[in-house]
């Protein structure tokens, strides 16, 4: 389970690398600056999980199944928020309508708050000789 959060963790990085160098370095010339705020947000937010999932995958309190349902709760929470954000983002500029990204949003903030309240009830209530 380690190398499945690294893996999955380092690819969220780099993503979120490649999305925030797009919003610096092209996006800010074709969205206007709530929609460019918006994806700095996505991209934000995805990077902080992925560098979650990378240090998370070093826990050695934490079980492998533990990991697993830490990795499914943020992966499902980046994908929902952080790629809705971006859908959202651009699609006036691409001149689509994602409006139907918007109630779907808050559902990955949702998933990104249980991942982190998972972690913290199994360290709390992780039990160990040494503690």
């Amino acid at each position: 389970m380690e190398r499945k959060l690294l893996i999955v963790g380092c690819s969220f990085a780099v993503i979120a690398v490649i999305l925030g160098a797009l919003g610096a370095h092209a996006l800010e010339k074709v969205l206007e600056p709530q929609q460019l705020k918006s994806f700095e947000t996505g991209v934000r937010y995805q990077l902080f999980h992925a560098i979650a999932l990378i240090a998370f995958s070093q826990v050695n309190i934490l079980t492998d199944s533990s990991k697993g349902v830490l990795l499914y709760l943020f992966a499902i929470g980046i994908v929902l928020f952080s790629f809705s954000i971006y859908g959202l983002s651009v699609s006036k500029w691409l001149k689509i309508s994602l409006k139907f990204l918007g109630p779907i949003t808050p559902l990955g903030g949702l998933s990104l708050i249980s991942g982190w309240f998972f972690a913290l009830w199994k360290i709390i209530s992780h039990n160990s000789i040494n503690n």
